[in-house]
């Protein structure tokens, strides 16, 4: 919902901004019609628009503003404030409306403000403050005033960080749970392998019997997705215009020892096509990272791109750095990219379409994720076919059939003020997008597709690729114990359908990694090999559960073949076929990210970026959004 306050009533006489600029030759008309033309549809101030436009002109700009409301306006040198904040709730309206408290003394209150559209009377109701409350406003730079409240913020904010989601959604836990936590794993971990060397032929036999059932259900839900895949799936962005009006967005772009992406950062994220004033971006850079700092300090930033330290605490993760970060947004849309990402230019734009278009319980939307180096070897080529397999026929394919679906942690648009209401990101969380995903679900949100792609660096190498698909698999361990806390309330609160998708996905995502070396072993079924359950399980039997495995693997390919076969992907056809190679590779991340689970839950294993920068300009040149396009439905209709 927009944050609007009446026009000034107080300004020094009735003519607009917009004309006085006119009269007093600060604008020519084609300025002045330009500017307005930038603001249809959309809720900023007007000021705000033109400094966005003409940021070369802003000192002239403030001073004419200042005159036109007939209040002075001061230096960013004249910016200090004697005031102390110790309400996170009077620092969040100030913040939210950039304003900063200069004095409070017997003469009343004295406040900086940005935009000189401000009404007093407004004012004194949306910051909490008693009527009778004497007020005098001065005119400042809307990033100095930042400035001013960012030095309150750190104090008050940045232990809240780690504490923003509710308890009960979050895997934070206090010494003496953590011990119990850990006694409780190592003593299950233990008990396991005690079973497996007491009854070794048993264990197995289980373990086996348990990963092929968990293969079905796999298998089982992809061919439901295959079978009502759309016949004719979008081929690119839409291109009507998009509804008024338009909503002011933040996107955050949390950085984190990446000079390598830096300098390329500000020219993705300049294409981007979004009309002035409307559109914010901040990087948030952690308070000891010196090489990213060092990196962007040589790089002259857009006058809507700033840069956001955050105060240094445990842990140290990417949903603190965004929890930190919510109350400086003061867009209705918060976006998340990575920092080495390349978003299509028109994609907020269809951002702004999906939401205006939607009913009110529609909280996120997920754009499509790709790669710009699919050819750098192997493993690129096998990480895009499962992104394409993912992104183009999983995820729409479980969104169709009604599932709650975990959402990815880049190109993700969520309103503002459902994201206040769930609390924000698990700051415990390793892969807080999949867990923010069930909580909007369990709030009664719905997040869908967006038909519109976001480029990024596939990861390229063996060792950078166990790490970081072990941090998303402790994740998803992490997101299913969370929530499967109390597994009633769950079920009350997504209801049986949701419910029983969640157990689908998660329990056979992590079965299947965990037992890969097992699920493998039926390859020895079908090239006439001895079996270890041949003495335990009927021949026959054991012959059925090799050509049910069988079965499943010629799925996935063809899930996979149906992914990539869009000409934007038909290259990789031929690689379809080594992705038997490939998925083994995750049982390695699986065991890493179990012991990580027990031992360092809420360590953040950093993933590499930077290795294909070569690659990455002629892709940006070439993006080709292809995203089966996903039908924005009610609650309730994905049947």
């Amino acid at each position: 919902m927009s944050v609007t306050l009446n026009p000034a009533a107080d300004c020094a006489d009735g003519t607009d901004l917009g004309q006085y600029l006119l009269d007093r030759g600060v604008l020519s008309a084609a300025e002045l019609l330009r500017a307005r033309g930038e603001r249809i549809g959309g809720t900023q101030g007007f000021l705000d628009t033109l400094l966005h436009i003409f940021p070369d002109r802003a000192t002239q700009l403030y001073n004419n503003a200042a005159q036109w409301r007939g209040i002075p306006h001061i230096s960013d040198r004249q910016l200090q404030t004697d005031m102390a904040f110790t309400d996170p709730a009077d620092l969040r309206r100030y913040l939210r409306f950039r304003v900063l408290p200069l004095s409070n003394d017997r003469s009343g209150l004295k406040l900086a403000i940005a935009d000189p559209d401000l009404n007093t009377e407004d004012l004194r109701a949306t910051l909490g403050l008693a009527s009778d409350t004497q007020i005098s406003l001065v005119l400042a730079n809307e990033r100095a005033i930042l400035k001013g409240l960012e030095g309150a913020a750190r104090s008050v904010f940045g232990p809240l960080a780690s504490t923003r989601s509710p308890a009960f959604y979050s895997f934070r836990k206090s010494k003496s749970e953590g011990r119990r936590w850990t006694i409780c794993l190592v003593a299950l971990t233990l008990a396991a392998l005690g079973c497996g060397l007491v009854w070794p032929r048993e264990s197995l036999t289980f373990l086996s019997l348990w990963g092929c059932l968990m293969l079905f259900c796999t298998t089982s839900l992809k061919l439901a997705i295959l079978a009502q895949l759309p016949k004719a799936p979008s081929t690119g962005v839409p291109q009507n215009s998009v509804p008024a009006p338009r909503p002011t967005m933040s996107i955050l772009v949390p950085l984190f020892r990446e000079p390598e992406v830096a300098t390329l950062l500000q020219k993705r994220l300049t294409r981007l096509r979004y009309p002035a004033g409307m559109l914010e971006i901040l990087l948030l850079l952690e308070e000891e990272d010196t090489q990213t700092k060092e990196a962007l300090a040589g790089t002259v930033l857009p006058s809507n791109v700033r840069i956001l330290t955050v105060p240094d605490g445990q842990p140290r993760t990417k949903p603190r750095a965004m929890n930190y970060a919510l109350d400086f947004c003061k867009g209705d849309i918060i976006g998340i990219y990575d920092a080495e990402d390349a978003p299509h230019p028109d994609q907020l734009l269809r951002v702004a379409e999906a939401f205006a278009d939607a009913p009110d319980d529609l909280a996120c939307v997920q754009g499509v994720l790709d790669y710009y180096n699919p050819r750098q070897g192997w493993l690129a080529r096998c990480f895009t076919i499962e992104y394409a397999s993912w992104f183009r026929v999983i995820l729409p394919g479980m969104r169709r059939l009604g599932f709650a679906i975990p959402l990815g942690g880049t190109t993700l648009f969520c309103r503002r003020d459902a994201l206040l209401e769930v609390g924000g990101w698990d700051a415990h969380n390793v892969t807080e997008d999949a867990d923010l995903g069930i909580r909007l679900a369990r709030f009664g949100y719905r997040s869908e597709l967006l038909p519109s792609t976001t480029l990024e660096e596939a990861n390229c190498r063996l060792l950078p690729w166990i790490r970081q698909r072990s941090r998303w698999l402790k994740g998803y361990m992490v997101t299913y114990l969370v929530h499967m806390r109390r597994p009633l309330r769950l079920f009350r609160d997504l209801g049986a359908w949701q419910f029983f998708g969640l157990q689908l996905h998660f329990v056979t995502t992590l079965s299947q990694v965990l037992l890969v070396p097992l699920l493998w072993s039926f390859w020895a079924i079908l090239i006439g090999l001895p079996h270890p359950l041949a003495e335990v399980v009927p021949q026959g039997t054991l012959v059925s559960l090799g050509t049910g495995f069988l079965i499943a693997e010629l799925v996935v390919l063809a899930t996979a073949a149906v992914a990539v076969s869009g000409p934007a992907h038909r290259h990789l056809l031929p690689w379809v076929l080594s992705l038997h190679l490939y998925f083994p590779l995750a049982a390695f991340a699986a065991y890493k990210a179990l012991y990580e689970l027990i031992f360092r839950p809420v360590f953040w294993d950093k993933t590499q970026h930077g290795l294909s920068i070569r690659a990455a300009p002629e892709a940006n040149r070439s993006q080709t959004p292809v995203a089966h396009r996903v039908k924005l439905q009610p609650r309730g209709e994905g049947l």
